[in-house]
């Protein structure tokens, strides 16, 4: 029921992910290239429920999440049925290159009766910038509760990406969903626990 799929899912919002490489990873980052600066906003990341580390070197950064969840069922209001948590990081780029994001590897829990159906992913777009990539997995009822440890891809071959030499800020927004529109007596929930942005995994560099 309901009350026992948020004890669940409170309990596996402590997991972490661990990477899931399906592809050769990338180059190393061009020498010049860091993360200055990182910022967590939204509804499934108020304040004091997420935090951001960045690695040693400023090339990599992994937010963690202990409230980002969405949840459907016959007495949830329709507000909880979708949470999204937008991550700010400014980049340094040096001269003659420019990147786009291959994937986002992600990890968390769900937990849906017959009927509801649940959907996590994320878009990005840099700040000032009119395109944007989405990436997005669905899941499908019933499930008794489950982790999910993987990453969604970007198309490479039109992938939004930043402007040649310049510094930008990559704005990533994450967006977890739940709908039981299906089964309206249905309960459901999905939780978002971390959001991996490792450059040898995830940044696709070029030479411009």
């Amino acid at each position: 029921m309901f009350t026992s799929t948020l004890s669940v899912l409170a309990l596996a919002c402590t997991a972490l992910a661990a990477p899931n490489v399906a592809r050769a990873a990338t180059s190393a980052p061009p020498s010049g290239f860091s993360i200055s600066s990182v910022a967590a906003l939204g509804t499934g990341c108020p304040p004091g429920t997420s935090y951001v580390l960045v690695s040693d070197d400023n090339t990599a950064l992994t937010a963690v999440f202990s409230e980002f969840y969405a949840v459907a069922g016959p007495e949830v209001s329709i507000s909880q049925n979708r949470k999204a948590c937008q991550l700010t990081v400014s980049v340094k780029v040096p001269a003659g290159y420019n990147f786009g994001l291959k994937n986002i590897e992600s990890a968390g829990y769900y937990q849906l009766d017959s009927g509801v159906s649940a959907s996590q992913g994320s878009y990005y777009y840099f700040q000032g910038g009119l395109s944007q990539a989405s990436a997005w997995t669905e899941f499908r009822g019933p499930v008794q509760g489950k982790e999910y440890i993987g990453k969604v891809d970007y198309d490479l071959t039109s992938s939004v990406r930043s402007p040649c030499g310049k510094d930008v800020v990559l704005n990533i927004l994450n967006d977890v969903r739940v709908n039981n529109s299906k089964n309206k007596q249905g309960s459901g929930a999905i939780a978002k626990d971390l959001v991996n942005l490792k450059q040898t995994l995830n940044l696709d560099w070029q030479a411009c």
